[in-house]
This record gives structure tokens, sequence and C-alpha cells, in this order.
């Protein structure tokens, strides 16, 4: 579905990206783990448009999206979350989704198809009850919630996911598993990056691992945790052996 050949972004003298390769599948959950500052987010701004490669190319569904703008990859059906969760606060939870709905690469024109979609995303991620709630009211734990079903209200085929766990208690984790592979089974495969190796190694069928803009490793979850090069750069090893 999804393949970064050779792809290189550069900030001044910082190689934020050098040369990274990686394939993602259709219908699959990858992790991308990696220390602060591999290039995860960046990679994530390159795939979306938000910043543009110096150097190589991002296919997705065979297509050549290298450099489009992010809209126009929105239209092609990838969908993202960021690490800092700003809905719009003064509109409800269920006009925070509409935007993404009626706006995103598959709008709809019938404000009535809109709404029913909407509404399925905010129950997906159990914000239903507040749907006529200010998105300003909300906790930064809903906010999070709020984040994800704006993603996906653009009806993506391909969602990355942004550290949207970041700072959520250990029980909450658990449910953010189980949305992750609700989103999946709805048929939206899922880039999933994350800090919380528990959350890796429960929800995602392959893992990449970033350092310094490179691709250290990749490959089952099994075979991550205790790859010697990533719990040296990564994990630690009270990870080692899961």
């Amino acid at each position: 579905m999804l393949e970064l050949k050779d792809v290189t972004k550069t900030f001044g003298g910082l190689r934020a990206l050098d040369g990274l390769s990686f394939k993602v599948e259709t219908g699959e959950i990858l992790g991308m783990i990696g220390p602060n500052g591999s290039g995860k987010s960046t990679a994530f701004n390159v795939i979306t448009g938000s910043l543009k490669a110096n150097s190589g190319s991002v296919t997705f569904d065979g297509e050549d999206i290298t450099g489009l703008p992010s809209h126009r990859v929105s239209h092609k059906g990838i969908s993202r979350t960021f690490q800092v969760v700003r809905p719009f606060p003064h509109l409800t939870a269920l006009e925070n989704v509409l935007v993404g709905r009626l706006f995103g690469g598959q709008g709809d024109r019938k404000s009535t198809d809109a709404i029913d979609h909407g509404m399925g995303v905010l129950e997906q991620v159990g914000l239903a009850g507040k749907a006529n709630l200010k998105a300003g009211a909300f906790t930064i734990l809903e906010r999070k919630w709020l984040e994800v079903g704006r993603a996906l209200a653009t009806r993506p085929k391909l969602v990355l996911l942004d550290e949207f766990m970041a700072g959520i208690s250990a029980s909450e984790v658990h449910h953010a598993v189980d949305l992750v592979k609700s989103i999946n089974a709805s048929g939206v495969t899922v880039i999933l990056v994350e800090h919380i190796v528990k959350a890796i190694t429960e929800a995602c069928d392959r893992v990449v691992v970033l350092d310094a803009g490179r691709k250290l490793a990749e490959g089952t979850v099994d075979r991550i945790v205790n790859d010697p090069d990533v719990i040296k750069a990564y994990l630690g090893s009270r990870h080692a052996g899961g």
C-alpha cells in the first residue's frame, strides 16, 4: 500500500531522515518506534505532505505522491493525528469531525449522510454521548479521542497515529489499543508511532525501528524486542525477551 524509498530530509545541517525505506502492507498495523529525534514525526510529515523530502520517493496505492501538498494526500486516502491535539474549541465534537468529513478526500455532499457518518465515528471513539458538547470543555483524554475521530472522519485507507497515547494511564492504554484494533478491523491500515512499548507489542503486526533518521531494524514484534541493536538503542534490557 505505502512505500518509502531512500527518503532523505534535511534541516540545514541536520539530516532528520537519512535514506529511509520501508513498506506498509494493506490491512496491517505497523508500529514505528525509536528514540526522541529519530525521525518518526518527520517521516509522518513527509508522507502526508507537510514537508517535502530532499530526495527519495513516497508511493501510495501504486501512485507516486512524493511532494504532493497535504490536502491532495488526504484526497488520496491518508489521514493522521498530531502529538499536540488542537480541536476547534468553539465547535461541538460532532462539528469537529464534520470538518474532516465534509472537507476531506471523500466528503459527502449531503449533510445528512455526513452527520450519520460523524455520529458513527464518535461512537467508535467513545464520544457519541458528547456529540453536542463544545470541544473546549473536553478533558485532554477526550481531546485525544476526538483527534482520532477527526482523522477517521475523512474515511481514510491509511491512518497515521502519532503518539496519541502519550500521557494516558495504564488502564487507558488498554482501551487505546482496543481502539487501534477496531480501526484496523474496520478496513483501515494503521501506522502507529508510540513510546509505550506495551501498546506496540499488543497492537502491531510488524515494527520499524528508527535511529538518527535511519531504519535500524524491521520485523515482527518478537524479533524486534529481542534484537540486540534495538535493545541497546531504545528498548533497554528490561524489555528483552518480551
